[in-house]
């Protein structure tokens, strides 16, 4: 249950990056809503992340900040290329997809 938190807690983080994008276009009401999303995933993410570092199965914390911030970098560097034109060369493609071999590799050596 802990490494799904952890997973979920890296989605969440994404959607503060993403979130903080929209804001950063947008201006009035419509960027302070974007804020408000920003301030709930944040916390949404801390949250997640700290029950998956809690109770009798908890991921130790190397494991699972590195599994967070890479779920958030992955996920923040798709939603860049989907909804804020960022380029997808081949190398930026190549290296986000080591970070996501690397954050099955940690599951499988983690307890």
């Amino acid at each position: 249950m802990n490494w799904i938190l952890i997973i979920i807690a890296g989605f969440f983080e994404t959607g503060f990056a993403f979130c903080m994008g929209k804001a950063q276009e947008s201006s009035g009401t419509e960027a302070l809503l974007w804020w408000a999303a920003f301030g709930f995933c944040m916390l949404m993410s801390l949250l997640l992340m700290y029950r998956a570092l809690s109770g009798p199965n908890a991921i130790p914390i190397g494991t699972a900040y590195a599994v967070w911030t890479g779920t958030g970098a992955v996920g923040a560097t798709i939603m860049g290329i989907v909804f804020f034109q960022e380029p997808a060369t081949f190398w930026r493609l190549f290296f986000v997809s080591t970070l996501i071999g690397s954050i099955v590799g940690l599951k499988f050596v983690s307890n």
